[in-house]
């Protein structure tokens, strides 16, 4: 059985942390736009959320393939918190796509 070391999934955590956190300012971005009614560019920023997300959450697939293919990962600290930091940012896309509807409304 095959072991994932250490650097490896520290690598993985840091990647998910760093595209998480890429969307995470992204979705801010968003929101100050649409506060200011500049819907085609918090439109734009969404957008580049979305892709920031997926790439984040490339690296979680891919560390759940190698699992699933019978390579033992120790988890660390900093994967709990990658994996925290990209769910909580997946919640804040969801709410920030729904208040661009309201904000459009008022």
């Amino acid at each position: 059985m095959a072991v994932m070391e250490e650097s490896q999934s520290q690598l993985v955590a840091f990647n998910i942390i760093l595209h998480s956190g890429s969307a995470r300012t992204s979705i801010h971005e968003a929101l100050a736009c649409m506060r200011e009614g500049k819907f085609a560019e918090a439109e734009e920023k969404l957008e580049e959320a979305d892709k920031e997300l997926v790439l984040a959450h490339q690296a979680q697939t891919d560390l759940l393939q190698e699992f699933s293919r019978g390579t033992t990962i120790e988890i660390q600290i900093i994967m709990v918190h990658a994996q925290d930091h990209l769910m909580t940012t997946m919640t804040l896309l969801e709410v920030a796509k729904e208040m661009e509807h309201l904000y459009k409304r008022v």
